[in-house]
């Protein structure tokens, strides 16, 4: 071997090794790892591609989601209309409650429901979402319209009614333009101009239907506000300069403990939008993480290729005294910096990440997008590639540390078998298990992160047990004649094989996008047909007491043989449960959203068709006794709650106390009318309230459709015809804009993988050129070479491929079927495309690898043998 100037400074080093203290050790181990480094990044392209993706996604997400939260705490006051929003359902504020209200600011009052828009001559119709506005409104914000002309002269009265404005899309949905008239319960409507920007439309929530505009007289004088009225009534307030929101909204409640306010303030202005960003961006960061642990195997793999290659440098260091822990710190040193700058690419990309997504989101979220550089995105992005990168660098180093200077100076042998000690394993771990740490801990469902890492662990363990499998059946396959077959097989099973490797690399990638392939195709099967089939055509709503009857009989005219389902309906809020204040609650992430805003209330003597009990008792026909109510068995469990247990609802600003009789099972996924809690009918004895009803059709046709829409709407127009299909084609348009972020962070686990296999057969290209070197001069072709080679890689793509289409489909059916409680139906597309992906990919790489050694010449590989 040839002995270098660098080999003879190495020397000199080691000699001191052990006579110099820690810090003199350290300099030296940075002046020897900084000169070493002098030879470029060959060998670290993969390292360094898999850290820059997996830490790029997790900053981007972070940054993004940071992006939309400052949106919203920027514009809060916009968004809320206000400083203060009071909201109460069904009934307007009582005079003691406005006057509080106006005392502490100016105050705009909306007036919010769903209602049907339909042509002056009854032959079309629309779902609408109506606001109704004051002369005040809005607060905070501008609302911007075409043409640009103040509300009060586009809402203002007109010569055959009131203006009105519109969302672009209800004129389409209605074929009308700005000067046509519509009618909204008895009262014509002019539109008179387009709603391009509704400053506080967020607050309001999940929209299914445009926007309709009008004024307060318009809606008071459209006959749409009955008893037992679906209507939102909001409350914004305007405080004086200085005025602390939380203090000023605090006595509200000890005012009017029945009232039934929901109050928010400007920080809190769109607390279900806050939580989804909180949710969705957990998800990603979870699936980046894993990208950026897939890339802590390719961190592995070029560490350890990078030790192999510099065995002759680590032999020189140690024949000459050099300690362990020298050789280490030399090595350690390098991977920390190059760790480093994959860390700060990932980083840049972070960083433009809000840049160039900020105009995209802000045309799905109305949210003015102030694009800035996140820090506590970036810095947990580099956390988390930091100690990937050191959790998966300590294995092939610790390797290293202990292997003699006799078994490194032999080109052939091989470092990756060495005893390793038991300290760099255990820092190994540590170090694992704090990445896991920080990452729950971050989470805001810690259960759903806890899974997600405890699925990555598993995938982890069952891949090793998979290539175990693999080689222990290369092992004892039977002989074969054919010479490719053979030598594939050896390959498979040989001391040093790329199996291992392979399978850990390409499979956790593959399964990932498995399983989130198999998700998006049963969400959209479910919700575009599956639903579509089981759930009813119609929704009515707000069909007043009186009508019922001849609502019933309408029915049956438009629609003979039908199926009509109604049970009456109010809108309440849970106040209390077993008298404790669900204000001051800890609310669980899982059964909390029933404690979050207002639920639909309804009575029944007996057990409704589509549930079963499954504990407690149902009341008797003629009960008359303290009130009860039935509540959803897992909603229950969820929140703890048991037979005997006391809640409280708010409805119409009454405070109603009752006890839980028993627990019902229900089929949530039809569709059909179901409700958390049903209250014996006399609680609620005396109170104003309006049906819900469902209808189901058999002639499902668009003009059977029509027909029925248009006969209820213009004999009842307050009442709201709602289509299913319609609201089920607004959920797949939200679920496509959400697979969109989901395919993108799959695909850059995807890119990990490939890295990682790349890097995986690199890091084996030492090994294959002596085997191919030794085949050639004992008379093998490099067709039969070939044939080999890729006879192996098709044999381990397919292994894995057929694991990752095993794997991704358990997983999709745990979070489809346990989590989602759908129908889980597995798609053979998937499975196959899936199966075609690995073979390409480890078929092509494997030869782009292999094909460059085989035409090495053999004489100076065999020299060092």
């Amino acid at each position: 071997m040839t002995v270098t100037t660098e080999d003879f400074a190495a020397r000199r080093a080691a000699a001191t090794d052990d006579a110099l203290g820690w810090r003199p050790r350290l300099r030296l181990a940075l002046r020897f790892a900084l000169r070493e480094m002098r030879g470029g990044l060959s060998g670290f392209y993969i390292f360094l591609g898999c850290l820059t993706l997996g830490v790029g996604a997790i900053a981007a997400v972070n940054s993004v989601a940071g992006m939309m939260s400052d949106g919203i705490a920027k514009e809060g006051k916009a968004i809320l209309g206000g400083d203060l929003r009071f909201a109460l359902v069904q009934r307007q504020a009582t005079p003691d409650e406005a006057k509080f209200m106006n005392g502490l600011g100016e105050v705009s009052d909306t007036q919010t429901l769903r209602s049907m828009v339909r042509l002056s001559d009854g032959s079309d119709q629309s779902l609408a979402e109506v606001k109704a506005v004051d002369g005040k409104y809005p607060l905070y914000g501008r609302i911007l319209t075409t043409p640009d002309k103040p509300l009060s002269e586009l809402l203002g009265k007109t010569a055959t009614g009131y203006g009105a404005i519109a969302a672009q899309g209800l004129y389409d949905r209605l074929g009308i333009e700005p000067g046509d008239t519509v009618k909204l319960g008895n009262l014509t409507l002019t539109m008179t101009g387009v709603i391009d920007r509704e400053p506080d439309l967020l607050a309001e929530g999940i929209a299914f239907a445009p926007r309709l505009m009008i004024s307060e007289a318009a809606l008071a004088g459209s006959g749409l506000i009955q008893p037992g009225s679906l209507i939102e009534y909001a409350y914004k307030v305007k405080l004086p300069p200085g005025t602390d929101p939380d203090k000023a909204a605090a006595p509200a409640n000890d005012h009017f403990p029945a009232s039934g306010f929901r109050v928010r303030t400007a920080k809190n202005a769109s607390p279900s939008l806050q939580n989804n960003i909180e949710r969705f961006s957990q998800f990603l960061t979870l699936v980046g993480l894993t990208a950026l642990i897939v890339g802590g195997v390719g961190v592995a793999n070029a560490v350890g290729a990078y030790l192999d290659s510099k065995r002759a440098v680590i032999a020189t260091f140690k024949s000459v005294g050099a300690s362990g822990r020298f050789v280490v710190a030399v090595y350690l040193i390098q991977i920390t910096a190059l760790a480093g700058l994959g860390i700060l690419l990932g980083l840049v990309l972070g960083i433009i990440a809000p840049f160039l997504t900020a105009r995209f989101l802000e045309s799905i979220i109305p949210i003015a997008a102030d694009v800035s550089v996140y820090p506590l995105a970036l810095l947990t992005a580099a956390v988390f590639g930091l100690l990937t990168a050191l959790a998966f660098a300590l294995i092939p180093l610790g390797r290293s540390r202990d292997v003699p200077a006799t078994a490194l100076f032999r080109d052939a042998g091989s470092g990756s078998s060495a005893r390793m000690r038991w300290s760099y394993f255990g820092a190994a771990i540590g170090l694992a298990l704090l990445i896991a740490g920080l990452a729950v801990a971050m989470a805001s469902d810690r259960k759903v992160a806890l899974i997600f890492l405890g699925g990555t662990a598993a995938a982890f363990v069952i891949l090793r047990l998979v290539a175990m499998g693999i080689i222990w059946l290369a092992r004892r396959a039977p002989t074969v004649r054919s010479t490719p077959l053979r030598l594939a097989i050896g390959n498979i099973h040989r001391p040093g094989a790329l199996t291992s490797s392979v399978v850990l690399s390409l499979g956790l990638g593959l399964t990932l996008l498995v399983t989130l392939a198999i998700i998006d195709y049963d969400l959209r099967r479910e919700i575009g047909t599956g639903l579509a089939n089981r759930a009813p055509d119609f929704f009515f709503v707000d069909i007043q007491n009186g009508q019922i009857d001849p609502f019933r009989q309408k029915v049956d005219e438009l629609a003979p043989g039908s199926k009509l389902d109604a049970v009456p309906m109010l809108r309440g809020r849970i106040t209390r449960l077993n008298d404790e204040d669900v204000a001051t609650m800890k609310i669980p992430a899982e059964g909390g959203w029933v404690l979050r805003g207002d639920r639909g209330l309804t009575y029944a003597a007996t057990l409704p068709e589509n549930s079963r009990l499954t504990a407690g008792k149902w009341w008797p026909r003629d009960y008359s006794g303290e009130p009860l109510v039935s509540f959803a068995a897992e909603e229950g469990r969820e929140l703890g709650l048991k037979i005997g247990d006391t809640l409280t609802v708010n409805v119409l600003g009454r405070n109603i106390t009752a006890k839980i009789a028993n627990f019902r099972e229900i089929e949530w996924e039809n569709l059909g009318i179901n409700f958390v809690m049903v209250f014996s009918p006399n609680s609620f004895a005396g109170a104003p309230h309006a049906w819900l009803a469902t209808l189901s059709i058999d002639d499902d046709s668009e003009a059977a459709e029509k027909k029925v829409v248009n006969g209820i709407t213009n004999a009842f127009p307050a009442v709201t015809t709602v289509r299913v299909k319609e609201a089920l084609d607004t959920v797949n348009a939200l679920i496509a804009q959400l697979a969109l972020a989901v395919r993108v962070a799959a695909a850059v686990a995807l890119v990990s993988s490939v890295l990682v296999l790349a890097g995986a057969l690199a890091a084996g290209n030492r090994g294959r050129m002596h085997d191919a070197v030794v085949l050639k001069t004992l008379g093998a072709t490099r067709v039969t070479l070939i044939q080999a080679f890729a006879t192996e890689y098709m044999l381990l793509g397919l292994a894995t491929g057929v694991f990752a289409v095993a794997a991704g489909a358990a997983a999709s059916w745990f979070v489809i079927d346990g989590i989602m409680t759908l129908p889980w139906v597995f798609d053979w597309t998937i499975a196959l495309t899936t199966l075609i992906v690995s073979l390409v990919l480890t078929v092509g790489f494997g030869l782009a690898g292999t094909w460059r050694i085989l035409g090495q010449k053999a004489a100076p590989v065999l020299r060092n043998l």
